[in-house]
């Protein structure tokens, strides 16, 4: 977890890169939508939807302020927030960490609206307290991880392509619950950066874009 405090690194050399990667992996025009992690916004994200507008996406932040947890009231929010980037074409959703868990939650209540799913180190398999952050968690939104305030088996996939993107050298998320079982994502991809460098580690960016260029 100490060495989580590399990230500033990671931020630097992802400002560096991204313009080369947006060059290297150039997109559809397709809207994405992208979902920060917990007790973070979308300022943490602006390098990662930078780079998917320089490659020729469309990126959304999620426009929802901090994120403080799972609850009915924003994953309805969230809704209409996708309904709203969606009106010509189905978004990919890329959620970082808990961010990912909405994305996947939200793929399986409106799959027509979305084309793929990316989860940034997000953990949605086996113990709901494989991490470092599950006990601020529980300080921070009043309720239990294992008691979520919204209908919601998290290891079930979404009914639409998914991706777990997780690390060897994640310090906050347990690899093994970003990565998954069998059926529980379409594909793992083991990526090198940090937890916190998942959307600003140019391993991390890069990844993201050849996810998105897969064919489905």
């Amino acid at each position: 977890m100490i060495a989580e405090l590399s990230a500033p690194w990671a931020w630097a050399r992802g400002r560096v890169a991204w313009r080369r990667l947006a060059r290297a992996y150039p997109g559809d025009g397709r809207p994405v939508l992208v979902l920060p992690g917990f007790l973070a916004d979308d300022r943490t994200t602006v390098t990662l939807r930078r780079m998917l507008g320089a490659a020729g996406y469309v990126p959304h932040g999620w426009g929802q302020g901090r994120n403080r947890g799972i609850s009915q009231a924003l994953l309805d929010r969230m809704l209409k927030r996708l309904e709203a980037v969606t009106r010509e074409r189905p978004a990919a959703i890329v959620g970082w960490s808990l961010g990912g868990l909405y994305a996947r939650e939200i793929a399986k209540r409106v799959p027509e609206r979305v084309e793929r799913v990316v989860t940034l180190g997000s953990p949605f398999s086996g113990d709901i307290r494989a991490n470092h952050a599950w006990r601020m968690y529980e300080r921070v939104t009043g309720h239990a991880v294992d008691q979520l305030p919204i209908a919601a088996v998290l290891a079930e996939k979404p009914p639409v392509p998914t991706f777990a993107l997780w690390s060897a050298r994640d310090g906050i998320v347990a690899p093994a619950a970003s990565r998954g079982l069998a059926g529980e994502a379409d594909a793992a991809i083991a990526v090198d950066c940090r937890h916190i460098g998942f959307t600003s580690d140019p391993a991390a960016l890069r990844a993201v874009l050849e996810v998105l260029r897969r064919a489905v």
